[in-house]
């Protein structure tokens, strides 16, 4: 089994919201692949540590 890393944001903005943010699972952006879901946990977590989430909340995750 292979799994699909990516990024997306998990918020849009939208002014008549609070906080002008609005719930939103955003577009997959491929990052990249791997083989174990050990593999892709580390390169979320890599991905992760590295990035700040900004106000969007942009963030890696993965899916088999």
């Amino acid at each position: 089994m292979q799994f699909h890393i990516f990024t997306r944001n998990w918020w849009k903005n939208n002014p008549s919201w609070p906080n002008g943010l609005e719930p939103h699972a955003g577009r997959k952006t491929t990052l990249g692949y791997a083989d174990t879901q050990d593999e892709a946990r580390a390169m979320c977590k890599e991905y992760n540590s590295t990035h700040k989430p900004g106000r969007l909340s942009k963030k890696a995750e993965f899916e088999s």
